[in-house]
């Protein structure tokens, strides 16, 4: 009698476990902080936040969210069901939508993109978005033929447009910068476009009339021919610079400020890919203005660069010419994502967000004594040379970060009864 009591308890707890399962649903929403200029964190209002502040799946339709991009000052929203949806400075229509709007204050869905879409990117002032069959849809700002679609194109393309010439490659991953982009394809070519002034197209330099070198702009995508029978897996673009991680883990960066800042290669030799041999087997790479952060595949960080402000995480700005590994709490649990703003960075570890660098007091921008960030989302301005966890609502799960130049988003997932 007392063994069948028992398992009368413990079917009667299971009974009342499943009812409190069936009554838990989960969804995933935007979280957006730091600088609210031109409407960028997609509230419906110009102020900054500096705290997370969801933005409910009412202003996508009531889809749940898959992914976010945070470009320069726009901000790009992915939901499940592949639908783009933007907010933001539309100056040089980088939002994508119709209409003369110079910014947009709440999402609004990017037009013409008739396929489902796996994945976006935002630039500093251009924006992308591929299908779910590998094609690769640009818009936004053209002036150095950063959209790939050949030198006749208009300096501002304000809808998404096909890049016809990568008909044939199936595209698996885009990065996009401040006037040059990079894309992987599935059998991981890697192709760039767009600036390519200081080497960050990895294509070499060029001898002019005079013998002068000058690394070149291209209109359209172009294979780098140093990476061929190499198996790009990830990209990331800075500035000024690029990066990429081959299916063996193996760390290439190119860029002449590559060789100015960070001490791999020399100019001379700076504008081709040069593996980085001070790097443990690589997943994750990120790119800021003039900082590079690398996940590896034990989850440990790395990071290197400009430290101005401290967006490395190292607790000082010195900057670091090597790979330094981030300490602190990031030391405690393995690294799952990690995004490189201007100036700040922003990581995941184990169902929590970090962020480190500009806090917006006394940077770029700010005027009067008024902040121009807050994108760190430590409830102040103020600069942070190490990580810092970022404070959630309870039952909340961030998924993916993504930082821009001065503002910050993250997809979260919550539990709702």
């Amino acid at each position: 009698m007392i063994v069948r009591s028992r398992s009368l308890t413990q079917i009667g707890r299971y009974s009342k476990y499943k009812r409190w399962m069936s009554s838990v649903s989960t969804r995933k929403y935007a979280a957006v902080w730091g600088n609210g200029d031109f409407g960028r964190l997609g509230l419906g209002c110009l102020d900054s936040q500096w705290r997370p502040k969801l933005l409910r799946t009412s202003s996508f339709s009531n889809q749940d969210l898959k992914s976010i991009a945070c470009g320069g000052a726009h901000t790009l929203f992915l939901t499940e069901e592949g639908h783009v949806y933007a907010a933001g400075l539309n100056d040089f229509g980088q939002l994508g939508v119709s209409g003369n709007d110079t910014y947009i204050m709440k999402p609004i869905e990017v037009s013409g993109l008739e396929k489902e879409i796996i994945q976006i990117s935002a630039g500093y002032h251009h924006s992308c978005a591929i299908t779910v069959d590998g094609e690769l849809y640009m818009w936004g700002r053209n002036s150095n033929g950063q959209l790939g679609l050949g030198k006749k194109a208009k300096g501002a393309v304000p809808l998404p447009t096909k890049v016809e010439c990568l008909n044939g490659l199936t595209i698996k991953k885009a990065a996009l910068a401040s006037e040059h982009s990079i894309a992987v394809t599935d059998e991981g070519e890697t192709l760039s476009w767009g600036r390519g002034g200081c080497g960050q197209l990895g294509h070499g330099n060029h001898s002019s009339i005079l013998g002068f070198l000058r690394s070149s702009s291209e209109y359209t995508p172009r294979r780098i021919k140093k990476l061929e029978g190499v198996k790009v897996k990830n990209v990331a673009a800075g500035l000024l610079h690029s990066v990429c991680i081959d299916a063996n883990g193996s760390v290439f960066v190119f860029g002449e400020k590559a060789a100015d800042k960070f001490g791999f290669g020399n100019v001379n030799d700076a504008a081709t890919p040069s593996i980085v041999d001070e790097l443990p087997c690589s997943e994750e790479v990120a790119c800021g203005g003039y900082h590079t952060c690398v996940v590896t595949s034990g989850g440990e960080l790395y990071a290197w660069g400009d430290n101005e402000n401290g967006c490395l995480g190292i607790g000082s700005t010195n900057a670091f010419h090597l790979p330094e590994r981030v300490q602190g709490h990031l030391l405690r649990s393995p690294i799952d994502k990690v995004s490189c703003g201007w100036k700040h960075t922003a990581a995941i570890s184990e169902g929590n967000i970090y962020t480190w660098g500009w806090g917006g007091s006394n940077g770029t921008f700010s005027e009067d004594g008024h902040s121009s960030g807050g994108q760190l989302g430590h409830g102040s301005d103020v600069d942070c040379a190490n990580p810092t966890l970022v404070s959630f609502e309870k039952n909340v799960k961030p998924l993916q970060v993504s930082c821009g130049f001065n503002h910050t988003g993250a997809i979260v997932e919550t539990v709702e009864f």
